[in-house]
């Protein structure tokens, strides 16, 4: 009985310290975590106990990073576009040949044909967990590394750490995005892709440009993921008849086709997510209507 004893409280002595061991390693990753966030500036501004104060985890912080990814879109689709006219390229071709057969209200609307192009590469690879990366650093939270670059200047991170993975995430969407030809027309050369090829940053205004482009899709990837079950993503495909269940038409004022006919796709500017019971909607443009003043 006295042997039965002495072996029920090993067993639970083994357990406490395996117990012990797991809280001790949560305090290290906590402390870990709260280290490189005051490093990062993101300690709270009230109060002196030096308590860090972080944003929690909610379906409003998970809208607020997909608005400020909708408008990293259309801010970065305005040099793009500014940078085709100066190099002396046919918009109107360009829109073409990224979705054609869109009937637009108005000729201004193509600049919609851009943000979608952009979308298009962005969100390429969003579904997946790694963002198609060869990810080799794993021992961070999904919501850790989105805290840890939410405040930092995007070119002052991959100064301190030009190979992480917004690094790889940067160079592999910049290659893509900026077409070997597009780069030589608005440049007369091919410096910024040889140089980020070769792993590095430049910093050039364009790059910057872009940085904070990749930033925002970056975080809203980092978020997505952080919830459990995932937020999930899904896209709205041309000629889908509109609905606003899950879309919402980046036009206002619209007035339906006189025979009657029901609005169709024409573009997804901005995809849709699926979060906790919750739709966001996705953003399109609406084919074959007109805009009232």
């Amino acid at each position: 009985m006295v042997k039965k004893f002495q072996s029920v409280i090993q067993n639970e002595d083994s357990e406490i310290t395996q117990m012990l061991h797991k809280i001790e390693e949560a305090n290290q990753k906590r402390l870990k975590l709260e280290k490189n966030l005051k490093l990062r500036g993101m300690s709270s501004s009230g109060g002196g106990d030096g308590d860090l104060q972080f944003p929690d985890l909610t379906i409003e912080l998970f809208v607020s990073t997909y608005e400020a990814a909708s408008k990293a879109v259309h801010d970065f689709s305005k040099p793009l576009i500014n940078m085709m006219k100066a190099a002396g390229w046919d918009l109107d071709s360009a829109a073409e040949s990224i979705e054609p057969g869109v009937a637009y209200a108005k000729r201004p609307h193509k600049k919609y044909a851009f943000e979608s192009y952009i979308c298009q590469r962005m969100f390429s690879g969003f579904h997946q967990d790694t963002f198609s990366l060869d990810s080799d650093d794993d021992t961070e939270t999904f919501f850790t590394q989105f805290l840890a670059l939410k405040d930092m200047d995007p070119l002052d991170a991959l100064a301190t750490n030009p190979d992480s993975n917004f690094g790889k995430f940067g160079r592999s969407k910049f290659l893509i995005l900026i077409h070997p030809k597009m780069e030589a027309s608005f440049f007369g050369n091919l410096d910024q892709r040889d140089y980020v090829t070769g792993g590095g940053h430049p910093r050039t205004a364009f790059y910057q440009a872009f940085l904070k482009l990749a930033k925002s899709i970056w975080l809203l990837h980092r978020l997505a993921y952080s919830f459990d079950p995932a937020a999930k993503i899904f896209q709205v495909k041309k000629g889908s008849e509109f609905s606003d269940s899950y879309m919402e038409s980046v036009l206002k004022n619209i007035v339906v086709d006189e025979k009657g006919e029901s609005p169709s796709v024409g573009l997804m500017v901005m995809p849709g997510f699926w979060i906790g019971g919750s739709v966001i909607q996705s953003r399109v443009y609406v084919s074959g209507v007109r805009v009232v003043e």
